[in-house]
């Protein structure tokens, strides 16, 4: 029997089934388990759920019963829609349909605003993974809930600027990278499967096997993560078995599509056959394989990490298109660069006039003419008052004649001049 409550009637030995609300609006990972801390429940009540479903034939009643409309059978309670391939265990056999705390919207919004509401989607998303990361070092399984709802976020941010969250989770720290990339392929995955014309369920389930590609990196030690060298041949592989790894720890959690747990085992290989884990090449490697191969590797290389500072968007994909007869799917990675534009958010690149600009929104005309922000005067040798030019609105009174190298530039602002933000806040 389901019941739903108010969060006030939470006690220890409570089956917490359900949070009616959004991931976003409380402070758990798990959206099932049973209260054996006080400290959770002062938690669920100090958030902004008020409410909460509870499974009384799991963990403990309430003395005081709510409405008989509030009562569900277990049998005949609300079930979430089944999607192809998904098995369920015991612990998920029945969904509670969530009630977000407020519409999802996914009407079409600036950078700059969109970077605002991106950016509280990065920090919840970087504290979501961090947990789940935590409970699967701890022997826990997965819950896929939460990470579903995270996904729906991730996708809707994608759909109304897909520049703004997928350039901000490049910015990640490099203590934060392992979480932050899974947040990051996540949003890579769903915008590539936007652009591969995906419908609405497999977008979200792309979503979902970019953010668990990584899983088994939680059974990676943290000195070998982190380490800011090269890695010994027994460091590295440990690091090789993270694929297989993943691939376990997912399977034993037994209710996700079989697609997340293809590419959690399968996102390094190659199409050449010297990848890893199994040496597949070409059509042997799944379509999502294929996409999250490319979608790790551009995360990887624009990053910041212990050992490397990360490139410039759009040198990482002039790089990337080398190395793409033997590495990657040729049609995926075509629709990987028309999903970022050829000058991604955050390129440096320099106009025809010899100003110096970074690119801050792409244009729905064309792949070459995005919104930039001039800064910087080559034939004055000086910065130069901040100016935002649309490249697809001046009538060619300006373009762009090639990208520069920021290393060679040394702008300390070039990140701030694009996102608005002094510094990541994840």
């Amino acid at each position: 029997m389901l019941k739903k409550i108010p969060v006030s009637q939470l006690t220890v030995g409570m089956h917490l089934k359900s949070f009616c609300g959004s991931w976003m609006d409380h402070p758990f990972w798990r959206t099932a388990f049973v209260i054996t801390d006080p400290k959770d429940i002062e938690a669920a009540q100090q958030s902004k759920i008020t409410e909460v479903w509870i499974d009384v034939s799991k963990g403990l009643d309430i003395t005081t019963l709510p409405p008989e409309s509030e009562q569900v059978p277990v049998a005949s309670a609300p079930v979430a829609r089944d999607e192809p391939g998904l098995s369920r265990n015991s612990e998920s056999a029945v969904k509670v349909p969530v009630k977000h705390s407020e519409a999802r919207s996914t009407e079409a919004t600036s950078a700059a605003v969109e970077i605002e509401r991106a950016t509280r989607i990065c920090k919840d998303a970087q504290q979501a993974v961090v947990a789940m990361f935590e409970e699967v070092r701890m022997g826990k399984s997965v819950d896929v809930g939460g990470a579903r709802q995270l996904v729906d976020e991730i996708t809707d941010s994608v759909t109304r600027n897909p520049g703004a969250i997928i350039s901000l989770a490049r910015l990640k720290s490099v203590d934060d990278y392992t979480y932050m990339h899974s947040v990051a392929v996540c949003a890579l995955m769903v915008s590539l499967a936007k652009q591969l014309g995906f419908d609405a369920q497999q977008i979200q389930i792309a979503g979902l096997a970019g953010m668990f590609h990584d899983m088994g990196k939680a059974l990676v030690p943290l000195k070998i993560l982190n380490k800011p060298g090269q890695l010994t041949i027994e460091e590295f592989a440990t690091m090789r078995r993270h694929p297989e790894d993943g691939n376990a720890i997912l399977t034993s959690g037994s209710y996700l599509d079989p697609i997340v747990l293809d590419v959690c085992l399968h996102h390094h290989e190659k199409s050449d056959g010297s990848g890893y884990s199994k040496g597949l090449k070409g059509e042997q490697i799944s379509l999502h394989a294929k996409m999250a191969a490319v979608c790790d590797v551009y995360d990887a290389i624009t990053s910041n990490r212990p050992y490397k500072s990360g490139w410039d968007p759009a040198e990482s994909l002039r790089k990337m298109a080398s190395w793409a007869n033997g590495h990657f799917d040729q049609t995926v990675f075509q629709a990987f660069v028309k999903s970022l534009g050829i000058y991604p958010v955050g390129s440096l690149v320099r106009l025809k006039s010899g100003r110096l600009g970074v690119v801050v929104e792409q244009s729905r005309a064309s792949l070459t003419t995005p919104t930039v922000r001039v800064f910087y005067s080559t034939n004055a040798s000086m910065r130069i008052e901040p100016e935002l030019i649309d490249l697809a609105r001046n009538n060619g009174q300006e373009s762009i004649v090639g990208r520069e190298d920021p290393a060679l530039w040394k702008f300390p602002d070039l990140d701030a001049l694009w996102s608005g933000l002094s510094a990541p806040s994840w």
